[in-house]
Order: C-alpha cells, then sequence, then structure tokens
C-alpha cells in the first residue's frame, strides 16, 4: 500500500488528540456531500426540462427546413422535390405557407400566423399527439377547418363546443384601402375550429393551422410557398441528409435542422445550465474551505508525529502528500456520498415523482422531470477532486523545511 495513503487514511478516521479536528473533518465530508448532491440533481432536472421542451418543439418543427434565403415564399419546383424524395431517408415533403393575420371570434381579436399546411403535415411532424381539445382535422368532406394553438384559444375564449366560426383578415396584395369601408380592404375567410393543441407557450400563442389552399386564397397565391418541411427516417444520419438536401436546393435556399430553427432557445437552455453549475460549483468551492481548516489543524495536532516520520527517514515531499492525500479522501468519499444520494433522489423523482410541479394542470407534466446523464456525473466528480486538491494544497504547502527543523519542543 502507498505509504502516503497508508498514514492519510490513518490518520483520517483515528480519533485525534483535539476532538474540534473530528468534528471540522466531518463537516467538510458533509459539505462536500450536500455540494455534490445539489450539483447532481440540478443538472439531472435541466437535462429533464431540456428533453421535455425538445420533444415538445420535436412535435412541432420538422428535422429539416428549406426556406429561401431573400423574401418570403417560393415557387417548388417539380424536379427538385422528385430529387429530394430520391435521397434515400426522406421518408416526407410538406409544403407549408405562413402569414400574419387578424383573427375574429365573436367579439374578440387576436393578431396571429397562420400556418397552411398539406396534408402531409402530420407525418412530417407530431402535433396530431399534442391535441389538447378536439381533434387533428384540417379537411373532412369537403369542408375546412382550423387547429388552434392552446394560447390563441384561450386569448379569444374558443370553445369547439360553440358554434361560432373564426374569421380570419388579411390585407388584399393591391394595398388599396376603402375609408368608406375598411372590410374590403381585406381578404376574409370562415373557418370553424376542430381542435386546441399544446406544445409551447411561444407556439401555443402564434401559430393556427388551416389547410394551405385557404392561406394561399387570403394572400391571392396560387402555387407558393414559404418553406418546404421535411421528416427524415429514423435511423440515418441527419447531417448527410441535410448536406444533400442543400446540394439539390441550391445556394439560394437555406437548410436548418431542429437545433437550427430553434438556435437561441437551445443556447438559453444551455447557458442556464452551465450558469447554476457555476454557481453551484463556487459554493462548493467555499464549502471546502473547511478542507483547509481541517488539515491545518491536523497539522498542528501532529507536528510530533511529522517530526518523528522526518527523522525515519520521510522527505518533504512525502510529508505533504500525506496531507494532500487526506484532503483528498475527504473529497473523495464525500464526492461519492454525494454522487450516490443524488443518483437515489433522481431515480426517486423519475419513477416515483416525488416533488411535483405547482399548477400542474396547465403543462404537460406533473412532476419535475430528470434525465441522468453519466458526463455531467463525471464532471461533477473531476470538480470535486480539482477543488479538493487545491483545498489540500494550501496547508500541505506549509509543511517546510523550515518548520519540520524546528524543535519539538519550542
Amino acid at each position: 500500500m502507498n505509504f502516503s495513503f497508508y498514514i492519510a487514511r490513518r490518520y483520517l478516521f483515528a480519533k485525534k488528540k483535539r476532538n474540534a479536528i473530528n468534528i471540522i473533518s466531518f463537516i467538510s465530508i458533509l459539505g462536500v456531500t450536500v455540494g455534490v448532491t445539489a450539483l447532481v440533481v440540478v443538472l439531472s432536472v435541466f437535462n429533464g426540462f431540456d428533453q421535455v421542451i425538445q420533444s415538445l418543439i420535436n412535435s412541432f418543427d420538422p428535422d429539416l427546413k428549406i426556406s429561401v434565403v431573400e423574401g418570403k415564399t417560393f415557387l417548388p419546383e417539380d424536379a427538385k422535390i422528385s430529387k429530394l424524395y430520391e435521397i434515400e431517408g426522406i421518408e416526407a415533403i410538406s409544403e407549408i405557407l405562413e402569414e400574419t393575420a387578424l383573427i375574429k371570434y365573436d367579439e374578440r381579436q387576436f393578431i396571429a400566423t397562420l400556418k397552411g399546411v398539406d396534408n402531409k403535415f402530420a407525418a412530417v411532424t407530431g402535433v396530431d399527439s399534442m391535441m389538447r381539445e378536439g381533434v387533428f382535422m384540417l379537411e373532412n368532406n369537403n369542408k375546412v377547418f382550423a387547429v388552434v394553438g392552446q394560447g390563441i384559444a384561450y386569448s379569444l375564449r374558443i370553445g369547439l363546443n360553440f358554434i361560432q366560426p373564426l374569421i380570419f383578415y388579411v390585407p388584399k396584395r393591391t394595398g388599396d384601402i376603402s375609408m368608406a369601408n375598411p372590410t374590403n380592404s381585406f381578404n376574409r375567410s370562415v373557418v370553424f375550429p376542430s381542435g386546441i393543441f399544446s406544445i409551447e407557450q411561444e407556439y401555443d400563442s402564434k401559430y393556427v393551422l388551416l389547410p394551405i389552399q385557404i392561406v394561399r386564397n387570403l394572400l391571392e397565391y396560387s402555387k407558393e410557398v414559404s418553406s418546404l418541411e421535411i421528416k427524415i427516417k429514423d435511423g440515418f444520419n441527419r447531417e448527410e441528409i441535410q448536406q444533400q438536401v442543400k446540394l439539390i436546393a441550391g445556394d439560394n435556399f437555406k437548410v436548418l435542422n431542429r437545433y437550427e430553427q430553434n438556435e437561441v432557445l437551445y443556447k438559453i437552455m444551455k447557458s442556464e445550465k452551465w450558469a447554476t453549475f457555476l454557481i453551484l460549483t463556487l459554493i462548493l468551492f467555499i464549502a471546502s474551505f473547511n478542507i483547509v481548516g481541517s488539515l491545518t489543524m491536523l497539522i498542528i495536532d501532529k507536528k510530533e508525529d511529522i517530526l518523528s516520520l522526518r527523522n525515519l527517514g520521510a522527505n518533504e515531499s512525502q510529508l505533504k502528500s500525506i496531507f494532500l492525500m487526506e484532503g483528498w479522501l475527504i473529497s473523495i468519499i464525500g464526492s461519492a456520498a454525494g454522487i450516490f444520494l443524488g443518483t437515489l433522489i433522481c431515480l426517486a423523482q423519475e419513477y416515483l415523482g416525488i416533488i411535483k410541479i405547482g399548477g400542474s394542470g396547465t403543462f404537460v407534466i406533473d412532476a419535475y422531470p430528470v434525465h441522468y446523464q453519466i458526463p455531467d456525473i463525471a464532471l461533477v466528480w473531476f470538480t470535486v477532486l480539482l477543488i479538493g486538491y487545491f483545498a489540500a494544497y494550501i496547508p500541505a504547502s506549509k509543511i517546510s523545511a523550515d518548520y519540520l527543523g524546528e524543535d519539538v519542543n519550542s
């Protein structure tokens, strides 16, 4: 067994002359344990929310989205679409046309984005699985319907059981305004709602889904689209398919994956996670100063032992490594206990849902989500050991040759 480790282990667990040293050592281990437990739990909760938000976004946003670099709309070329379908791994392509419109329901009004979609939209996304009320139905027996975001439905007080249609207003392309009758300056469409979807607040308060031809009629378009949304089959490399789609689309088009479509949101989620990690690490760093106090008092308590070991042939480096190793033992024991407790808490929360989210009836989950990731645990372990090393190095470095040369009775 390593000499320094053997002595450090005995010093850590043996009863000291001064009982305060044992107490401070225990507090040091407890502080590291609590800090590591908090890190493991908080990072896992952030991962859980990250997964929930991604799953919600993925149910609305496509795997790939093709849009024009300049302008708002373009005419899809049948030849290019045929080439896209030739790419192995592409499952479906949906034509999309978006435009802002005024919505009127009874006496209430709301500005929203109309998203005209074709009959392949449900296959490209998973919005049909995110219905809050009603059903995902845009056409039935030559009748058209609208599917409304929950935020819009709340603002307009939309009820699916009410015999009341939605009225959409979009300015005419001519731009002529009739002062005598302003309503003649707008194209108008009347559609009944069939369902209400709930994904995420930004989407729920923004979109109304309609058949694409209704939106084209409102905008006085023929075959124009604002984007093409693509579904990729499971098991295929999305990056490779994205590059192939870019080659076919050309330089006048941008092809965005899910991350690029919501780049700001993903960056915010990551920034929040690592900002919290740094704050908790700082707290852990402050808690680790107990190690400095514990080792400083231990060095004073073991002054005679240090001199005896020196006389028996132990050099200064070996003596320093004894206390450096003890500081590491405190960090190792505390971090191991913290990871164990943090893992138990995460598993209990994942399978039992002990801690509930307030107002759970308005959210898609009723308990805080957790997702345990090994890389995060490894990072926590490494961080604690690094902090433990520096905390132990400070008192261990004070064992100098001058100190060792002092007379015991002085």
